[in-house]
């Protein structure tokens, strides 16, 4: 900022999950800054690596082609010292977790949302990315180990009456567990892919027609299959249609495994229902119901 440029306000943009997020209006412009603290700002009693910014702050420099340009925020400043990243105001966006309350999304956005993801699929990968270790330890946990966990110590009645007792066979399935465990290996492991590592309707933003991509902080160099399927759990979940996962896969101009989308799919639809990070999804026992024996489905094809 120089000296004649004055704050004018400073507003919260939204609800952030993992960072502190701050909207700054000046004399002259308008711009968001974003700082990583050593825990999660919503969950702020579990431990979050303070790096994950400089993954964010790398990841937006990794995906500068002419195509993602358009749906990204541009990097106006970053200081490393203080995990602080000043991106520009991408104004008056709303997520897309409307989807989930209207249970429809757009075919021109869904087509929209995996082309920008294979682009993002396609990029060259810096040699110096970094391995996101942290973030995915944590990651890990909350995906493929702690929902499924008979005593994880998650009140899940406190979110729904029922939802605790409708959890149990599926925490006591060892078939389908060894399945989730052995795709959490892969999720540790190296691969030759840059993921967003968090594409889900939290991380899509949109202003009439044009749609950005944001919170790449638990991106990381992977299997496309990963981002795929959390897209996908996320739409199905959305609108209660399995057909969604051909049509994204379809959709995709890349190479991917199907089954391993649908696997990864389905874990994500486990752990969103029967796990700590709980979606703004109003749906009936018997609904959720419906989707975990869908998921458990998904994962044992």
């Amino acid at each position: 900022m120089d000296s004649k440029e004055k704050i004018l306000s400073i507003e919260k943009p939204g609800e952030g999950n993992m960072n502190v997020v701050l909207r700054i209006k000046t004399s002259q412009r308008s711009f968001v800054l974003k700082q990583s603290r050593p825990f999660v700002q919503k969950y702020q009693q579990i431990e979050a690596p303070l790096n994950r910014i400089a993954v964010e702050h790398q990841f937006y420099n990794s995906v500068q082609s002419d195509a993602l340009k358009n749906h990204i925020p541009s990097i106006l400043g970053y200081d490393a010292t203080q995990h602080l990243l000043v991106l520009d105001d991408l104004g008056n966006c709303e997520d897309m977790t409307n989807i989930y309350a209207s249970r429809n999304i757009s075919e021109n956005f869904l087509q929209k949302l995996v082309a920008i993801l294979t682009l993002i699929h396609n990029s060259e990968v810096p040699s110096n990315f970094p391995e996101n270790g942290e973030m995915r330890e944590l990651n890990h946990q909350h995906i493929f180990v702690l929902p499924f966990l008979e005593d994880n110590g998650f009140q899940l009645d406190d979110i729904q009456e029922g939802l605790q007792e409708l959890s149990m066979p599926y925490k006591q399935d060892d078939d389908l567990k060894e399945i989730v465990n052995e795709i959490g290996n892969k999720y540790l492991s190296s691969g030759n892919t840059l993921l967003h590592g968090d594409y889900y309707p939290g991380s899509w933003m949109t202003e009439g027609d044009n749609l950005y991509i944001i919170d790449p902080e638990f991106g990381f160099v992977g299997f496309a299959e990963f981002d795929l399927g959390v897209m996908a759990a996320h739409i199905i979940m959305a609108t209660g249609e399995e057909a969604y996962l051909n049509s994204i896969y379809d959709f995709y101009d890349g190479n991917a495994d199907k089954k391993l989308v649908s696997r990864v799919a389905g874990t994500e639809i486990m752990r969103r229902l029967i796990g700590l990070a709980q979606l703004p999804l109003e749906r009936s026992i018997e609904e959720k119901q419906y989707l975990l024996e869908l998921a458990r489905k998904m994962i044992l094809s």
